[in-house]
């Protein structure tokens, strides 16, 4: 560790838990933004490496992302903020070091996963020369290759799980270059798009894993107060990422069709059903129309399609409202 972390560990507040975020990168602004969304208020978190919460118990640590588990583990901060990626590379590093030299603490607090959250997509590839691609018909390619890599314990973990021997070079950036300059014959790198791999006349032939960004917490006991400090907010995370995936839907329909729309709209499960005001007393209702309000909560997809098969089943005034936040 650094003196000034160091320094922040030595000075933290016992009534607060810690959350350790990335400072800068692609998932800094996104995580910031989730506890924003979850009500969190900080005063100039960019302008420091500790930021208190000015209306809850915790407080950010803004650090590289490749650092957050490695605080987490430590137990400098009790919940971390990263890509998945990065946290099982980090995990299996030092389960791996564990079982070589048994001098890298104890791997009985491995964190664990709270929440998957809605950004921060990618995919850790395998990715070939251009002109080799032809060529690679299974992963078998590539015994006795040379593989760069800035993941080289999620790499060789995969090697070792399909019996693949493979010369794995840890590179700690550029790793797209490697085959260019003569150094590999293959990569493992992330990929979001895939544009820098084209750009240096690489193309993937294999997904090794599927990241995503992760809410994670110690796997070291706590305290009752940090306990139900971290519940809440988790409550509050799940709150926010529930209603990034749901609609509030209202619409009028035959009572006789309630069952039909249930079935038809996913996560509905216990609709609310109101009595319409004495519509049959109108000249716009059809005689004997036995029509009801509908509430629901769904969980989104394909809304218009599904708007139109609800027309075709007699619902009608069909309102879809985004949903802020949900409590459970």
């Amino acid at each position: 560790m650094s003196g000034k972390v160091q320094k922040v560990v030595q000075t933290r507040s016992s009534e607060r838990v810690r959350i350790a975020v990335q400072k800068s990168g692609r998932l800094a602004e996104k995580s910031l933004r989730l506890l924003e969304k979850c009500g969190l208020e900080f005063d100039s978190p960019r302008d420091q490496l500790l930021c208190q919460c000015v209306n809850f118990p915790v407080e950010l640590m803004l650090v590289r992302d490749d650092d957050i588990p490695n605080y987490v583990w430590e137990g400098v901060c009790e919940l971390g903020i990263v890509g998945h990626n990065v946290l099982r590379e980090s995990t299996l590093e030092r389960h791996r070091e564990h079982e070589q030299t048994g001098n890298r603490g104890d791997v009985t607090n491995e964190p664990k996963i709270i929440e998957t959250l809605g950004f921060g997509s990618c995919h850790l590839a395998l990715a070939v020369p251009r002109e080799d691609v032809e060529s690679f018909d299974s992963i078998s390619w590539l015994q006795g290759k040379r593989i760069a890599t800035s993941y080289p314990a999620t790499l060789g973990q995969h090697l070792r799980d399909v019996g693949v021997q493979a010369e794995v070079i840890h590179l700690s950036g550029s790793v797209e270059i490697a085959p260019s300059l003569g150094i590999a014959d293959a990569v493992c790198d992330l990929v979001s798009t895939g544009a820098t791999l084209r750009s240096n006349g690489l193309r993937e032939v294999e997904t090794i894993l599927k990241s995503h960004s992760v809410l994670f917490k110690t796997g070291a006991p706590l305290v009752d107060e940090k306990r139900d400090i971290v519940a809440r907010l988790t409550r509050r995370v799940n709150g926010v990422l529930q209603a990034a995936n749901a609609k509030y839907i209202m619409m009028n329909a035959p009572r006789s069709a309630v069952g039909a729309i249930c079935d038809l709209m996913p996560g509905m499960e216990e609709p609310t059903i109101l009595e319409l005001a004495d519509h049959k007393a109108t000249s716009a209702a059809p005689k004997g129309d036995d029509r009801v309000a509908i509430h629901a909560v769904a969980s989104e997809t394909d809304f218009w399609s599904r708007m139109e098969q609800l027309k075709k089943i007699g619902a009608s005034s069909i309102l879809v409202v985004p949903i802020e936040k949900i409590l459970l």
